[in-house]
């Protein structure tokens, strides 16, 4: 971010910041959004990659493409362009900002609320008893059903002796291919009959993305806690 106000462009991993800011008019990309770990064939392609936008693209422009003058105008454009649009969002104004709106007042919130001491109280147990029955918690079988444009997702959830009120049920679904990482709260159903404190829960979901994509998962829940801060417990479906 930092060469943004100085007059550069970037070229670099859609990873962190520049995942957010990527467009081709503002600089240049390596990557697909998603996690590789070690892998030697994508390292090779990457690399393969990296060549060939400097020698097709970066260094042509500056180079090779000039007026008369002897002005790489593309260049000059595409630094007009990244400027203009990403330094005023791109900033440690915006960062600032963003951690004073998103995290320091909503935990100054919760913190005034603890005064009561009965709130930690509740924290502690809810605490106490995640960690006790998060184990046993576990899914029974998906079902997806597409009409039309609509996903219609439900699964059993079997919550042992956890309230179910200390969970949140959810579907999730990674970025990539244009698409935002999207959580859709599953809605608690009735209980399941012939099980002890488990419920089905569903939700539907507009079918632009494929079903396949999206995956439940059980995060803890409090309405006086930050998640995944103060608990950070996750139950994925598999």
């Amino acid at each position: 971010m930092k060469v943004l106000v100085n007059g550069g462009l970037n070229l670099s991993e859609l990873d962190g910041w520049w995942a957010e800011a990527y467009a081709s008019e503002l600089g240049w990309a390596l990557g697909d959004r998603n996690e590789h770990d070690a892998n030697p064939d994508w390292d090779r392609q990457e690399a393969e990659s990296f060549y060939r936008l400097l020698e097709e693209e970066v260094i042509p422009l500056f180079y090779h493409q000039r007026d008369t003058n002897g002005c790489p105008c593309g260049w000059v454009a595409k630094i007009r362009e990244s400027m203009g649009r990403l330094t005023p969002q791109f900033s440690s104004n915006r960062m600032l900002q963003d951690y004073v709106t998103t995290l320091y007042v909503p935990a100054s919130q919760l913190l005034a609320a603890r005064q009561d001491r009965a709130v930690p109280e509740d924290i502690c147990r809810w605490q106490k008893d995640i960690a006790s029955h998060w184990k046993s918690l576990h899914f029974g079988e998906l079902t997806v059903r597409s009409e039309g444009e609509v996903h219609h997702f439900g699964i059993p959830v079997y919550l042992d002796d956890l309230n179910a009120d200390s969970i949140a049920v959810q579907l999730y679904a990674n970025g990539g291919d244009g698409n935002d990482p999207m959580v859709v709260p599953m809605i608690r159903g009735n209980a399941l009959s012939g099980g002890i404190n488990s419920y089905y829960y569903a939700c539907d979901i507009p079918a632009d993305r494929p079903a396949e994509g999206f995956t439940p998962r059980i995060v803890p829940r409090h309405e006086a806690c930050l998640v995944p801060l103060e608990s950070h417990s996750i139950l994925w479906y598999r």
